[in-house]
């Protein structure tokens, strides 16, 4: 650990990696207010330094500019990894997330002398959540399945670095995470905030765009906050050294009661569920969000960074029930929850009050 000798007492410095994105950036966001954190955030884009935290832009694929541009965070005690890298199919996932991951860890490691964790950001795709059906509740200690899977490889290359050093890991498993962050792939709370405002605008109802089946399917969704509240806890107690966690709101929803509470919020009426494409019948709007961004003077973003439309088809796909078990965190020692209503309409006003959205 780092002693700060003014203050006199242990600091801990943390190194984001993905700052940018929904779980990075929300992470950032509660380390900061935390007395006891300095904070380095990783990103290819940088960022804008505040107290007690600055950014490093760094090409994660790159292992020469990991090496160099990490070659002065000897003061690292905690590595929080949220990177991600998207490709077309899960095979393709794996060697990019696995070299980002793995040219981090060499960099960093062998010059934080006082390191003591590295927690590494999953999701229900350990469990096979993303090719069908799969058992729910999904729990910590249920079988693996066929690979390819990059957050199997990337837990076994830490497992096997870990063993006979002084630090420790942890795996952390969310649902779907909501929560403010642009340009990112995998923001469901920024799809069904664009597909509504773009359906008012058109004098359309808002109509479910996924499968049928989807619609009653038994879900659940996971805030950025309380994941980033859980990822530090684990990453802090003893008691969660070495383990898995599932972290998720700690309530079950269907989108077929889901879908009328958050139509109500955007004043739109709902309409019979109509199977479609996002990123198919999305793909022509942006000349029209240009002009709802004109028309209502809302923050001018380019239309890719508010829109992740291949994401809203395959969360909306899901004919299945998507839960896991989150009773392994509660008994380590973590009890909060949230209402997944209440967290939607939050982040739909949050995007509001940021002029996201009219």
């Amino acid at each position: 650990m780092v002693l700060d000798k003014e203050a006199g007492e242990v600091r801990k410095v943390a190194l984001v990696v993905g700052a940018q994105g929904v779980i990075g950036r929300n992470l950032v966001n509660y380390l900061a207010t935390l007395d006891d954190w300095e904070i380095i955030g990783l990103s290819r884009r940088g960022g804008e330094p505040a107290d007690r935290v600055r950014y490093v832009a760094v090409d994660l694929l790159d292992r020469d500019d990991c090496l160099e541009k990490l070659s002065g965070l000897a003061e690292v005690t905690h590595i929080f990894y949220a990177a991600y890298q998207d490709r077309p199919t899960w095979a393709e996932l794996v060697p990019p997330n696995l070299a980002m991951l793995i040219n981090v860890v060499e960099a960093i490691e062998p010059i934080a002398l006082d390191l003591r964790h590295i927690s590494l950001m999953q999701g229900y795709k350990v469990y096979g959540a993303h090719l069908g059906p799969f058992k729910t509740p999904a729990r910590e200690t249920d079988a693996g399945h066929m690979p390819p899977e990059f957050n199997v490889d990337q837990q076994a290359f830490l497992e096997g670095r870990q063993k006979g050093k002084g630090w420790t890991w942890s795996a952390i498993r969310p649902s779907v995470v909501c929560g403010f962050a642009l340009g990112n792939p995998m923001n469901l709370a920024m799809v069904i905030a664009i597909y509504a405002a773009i359906s008012k605008e058109l004098g359309l109802p808002l109509r479910f765009p996924g499968k049928p089946g989807a619609y009653n399917s038994l879900l659940e969704m996971t805030d950025a906050g309380l994941l980033a509240r859980a990822t530090v806890w684990a990453a802090t107690d003893e008691r969660c050294a070495n383990q898995a966690f599932n972290i998720n709101n700690g309530d079950l929803f269907r989108w077929s009661e889901m879908w009328p509470k958050i139509a109500r919020f955007f004043d739109l009426e709902v309409a019979p569920s109509l199977p479609m494409s996002l990123a198919v019948v999305m793909a022509d709007k942006e000349p029209l969000w240009n002009s709802v961004v004109e028309k209502y003077g809302l923050e001018r973003h380019p239309y890719k960074d508010v829109s992740s439309w291949g994401f809203g088809d395959f969360v909306f796909s899901w004919d299945y029930d998507m839960f896991a078990d989150g009773s392994k965190a509660r008994r380590f020692g973590f009890h909060e929850y949230i209402d997944t209503e209440a967290m939607f309409l939050n982040i739909f006003g949050d995007l509001r009050r940021r002029k996201i959205i009219p």
